[in-house]
């Protein structure tokens, strides 16, 4: 990869990064800042377990409300892959996520941790005032529930 190809991909992931950072800090005008913000393409977001999310304000408010309701949440980004085309830029990677589970009821201490993995999808537009979030997509991976005791390799119980 040449040099300033190279420069590009480091500025697509430092923008990819910087969302992240944004979510983990609960810091909603960075993130406002971070999502394209013009009327055409209109973003879109899908969070784990959600429908698809359009337009900027539907987007926002729904990160407002999980900023609202998460206590504590960190990423650590694995298998990280960015594709660079004109104006657009692919993200790809792993989100393994830590994050404060609700807090005992009555109690004062914080909730237990909870890590989930998530597969995630970014795609960034490239603007004047630099790299964009166009449309992130996460998708959770499914655990493999483990055989019952007993079960064939068809998971049938013999008898």
């Amino acid at each position: 990869m040449s040099g300033p190809a190279r420069s590009v991909v480091a500025e697509v992931e430092g923008a990819n990064t910087a969302f992240y950072e944004a979510v983990e800090r609960g810091d909603f005008d960075e993130l406002s800042r971070i999502w394209h913000d013009g009327d055409e393409p209109r973003i879109t977001c899908v969070h784990p377990g959600w429908p698809v999310l359009t337009g900027r304000g539907e987007v926002l408010r729904s990160y407002a409300l999980i900023m609202a309701h998460t206590e504590y949440i960190q990423f650590f980004l694995t298998d990280v892959e960015v594709e660079v085309s004109a104006g657009t830029a692919l993200v790809t990677c792993t989100e393994n996520i830590l994050s404060g589970g609700p807090a005992p009821e009555g109690g004062d201490e914080p909730g237990p941790l909870v890590g989930q993995l998530v597969i995630a999808t970014n795609l960034f537009l490239r603007t004047p005032e630099g790299w964009k979030l166009w449309s992130h997509h996460a998708s959770p991976v499914l655990a493999d529930t483990p055989q019952e005791e007993g079960a064939g390799e068809d998971g049938e119980t013999p008898g």
